[in-house]
């Protein structure tokens, strides 16, 4: 598939991505679904933790705090991370660091959904 341009560009979950796949999974058959796209398909499949409404719900709910920027708060849907560990890890190329507070209030935020 050749693309002549981008349109839009907007940032997804894996989640959202799933659902989107498995939509076009459904419409093409074995033969028009390529090697690359079997291949995101069972990543995907794989890699997504909550549902597609749900993920959307998390980054809202995260994009409310103080500190999270969008593409921040879509990574913490996807990764879903449990511990002040994986969310520091997270915030690592950042230029700026959180407080043991605002992990913690992050990793509520979590809790609520996974």
């Amino acid at each position: 598939m050749i693309v002549k341009s981008v349109l839009e560009e907007v940032n997804l979950t894996i989640p959202e991505v799933k659902e989107i796949f498995s939509g076009l999974a459904n419409l093409l058959s074995e033969e028009e679904t390529g090697y690359e796209f079997r291949r995101a398909l069972d990543h995907v499949n794989t890699f997504a933790k909550l549902t597609a409404p749900q993920s959307r719900e998390l980054v809202n709910e995260l994009r409310k705090l103080e500190k999270m920027k969008e593409e921040i708060a879509i990574r913490i849907a996807d990764i879903i991370p449990l511990s002040k560990d994986e969310v520091r890890s997270i915030y690592a190329k950042e230029r700026f660091s959180l407080t043991e507070t605002e992990i913690e209030e992050i990793l509520d935020i979590i809790a609520r959904f996974y």
